[in-house]
């Protein structure tokens, strides 16, 4: 137990790393009321999760501990639900009614759609 706890915590380091960096990337070339960086951190890791689990159907490709690396640890720290749920509800508070709408169903639709692509991706190759 204290070994997954140790790899998902480095894991999550990580992600959370990568996280900060394209946030800070979106912040500081692309000047907007709309959460970009939240926004394409959970499209990237949506996807990023189908890749994974998609690589871990095809067999003995990934060790248990890779597997809660990747997905629990990177990916858990690189998407940003609570952030996302922040953003959705300060768009509300601030009568952004189509930024929420396109926000919160973008994401959803998005995130899905990228899971679904990435385990595709993997049963292709």
């Amino acid at each position: 137990m204290v070994k997954s706890i140790l790899i998902i915590g480095f894991g999550g380091f990580l992600g959370t790393i990568f996280r900060f960096l394209v946030s800070r990337y979106f912040q500081f070339y692309y000047t907007s009321a709309f959460p970009w960086g939240t926004f394409t951190v959970n499209i990237l890791g949506s996807l990023l999760i189908g890749i994974i689990y998609g690589i871990s159907e095809r067999g003995n490709v990934l060790s248990p501990e890779w597997r809660l690396f990747l997905t629990v640890g990177i990916c858990g720290g690189f998407t940003t639900f609570s952030s996302f749920s922040n953003e959705a509800y300060l768009l509300l508070q601030g009568k952004e009614f189509f930024r929420f709408a396109a926000y919160s169903g973008l994401s959803f639709f998005l995130g899905l759609i990228a899971v679904f692509f990435g385990r595709l991706i993997i049963k292709i190759i």
